[in-house]
């Protein structure tokens, strides 16, 4: 691991026990993963539903035991999940607080310029109105902005996000990835889960596509990101065209358009990544 890396994975892989009530066998669920991310990159994970694009970055936060391999940090880490439920009625804002909980200690109250850090954060994600609403009546949405303020309070060196546009409006994704491209200009490494390659076109670094538990990529989007592979990732047709300059020229950035009409699709054989 060099000096400018803050998080490297070693054959990294993850099975699933098996299960006698479902009369399922072990499983692996993803096995043999390997990657370094510098300071300051921005990698976007993507692959289908069940794929294990969860359990990958679950393992990166270091929330679930590998079966093989390691996961090798340097720095804080910041962690932004699918959901939360709080066992406690919380407000936004005291949700976001919990981000500045390891500056509070364990029973410190909350300081000055941790409400501060606080107030700061939702204001960047635009959800400073949420402030004193309670979280558990938020919009999936809003709940998924506060969970990035609450991130952003952390002042993390590594941030791992699970689908955190999931369920926003287009608005608030360019919003988020915008968030997430600036932060990782300003020196954070960041890995974000997405089901939208126009996100891993337009901000990312990097991309891991995740096809099944034995085949994985990983690059820059440009390299890994092509029509065969993401029409496999897919199971649809998928196309990569440019995106124009202001002057009208084709550019350097691509835009995918997946054809969702397709009743019956196969990938193009062989598939090399």
């Amino acid at each position: 691991m060099h000096d400018n890396a803050l998080i490297a994975v070693q054959n990294l892989g993850y099975k699933l026990p098996p299960c006698k009530r479902m009369q399922t066998a072990a499983r692996w669920i993803l096995r043999d993963v390997s990657f370094t991310l510098e300071r300051g990159a921005l990698c976007a994970v993507l692959g289908p539903n069940g794929v294990g694009k969860s359990t990958l970055l679950r393992m990166l936060a270091g929330m679930q035991t590998p079966a093989t391999g390691d996961v090798i940090r340097r720095g804080r880490i910041g962690y932004v999940p699918q959901a939360v439920h709080p066992a406690l009625p919380l407000s936004a804002l005291e949700m976001t607080l919990l981000g500045c909980s390891g500056n509070i200690g364990l029973f410190g109250a909350p300081r000055r310029q941790d409400y501060d850090a606080a107030y700061a954060a939702l204001a960047r994600v635009e959800a400073a109105h949420l402030a004193a609403r309670s979280f558990s009546m938020l919009s999936g949405g809003e709940r998924q902005l506060v969970l990035m303020a609450r991130a952003l309070a952390a002042e993390a060196d590594i941030l791992i996000l699970d689908e955190p546009t999931a369920a926003l409006d287009w608005h608030n994704q360019a919003l988020i990835m915008r968030l997430l491209h600036d932060l990782a200009d300003e020196g954070v490494t960041v890995i974000t889960s997405t089901h939208a390659p126009q996100h891993a076109f337009e901000f990312a670094s990097h991309a891991i596509l995740l096809f099944d538990a034995d085949r994985f990529a990983f690059g820059t989007p440009a390299e890994v990101m092509d029509e065969a592979a993401l029409s496999t990732l897919f199971h649809l047709p998928v196309y990569r065209i440019p995106l124009l300059e202001q002057d009208g020229r084709p550019g350097e950035k691509m835009a995918a358009i997946p054809v969702f009409s397709a009743a019956v699709f196969s990938a193009p054989e062989p598939l090399s990544v």
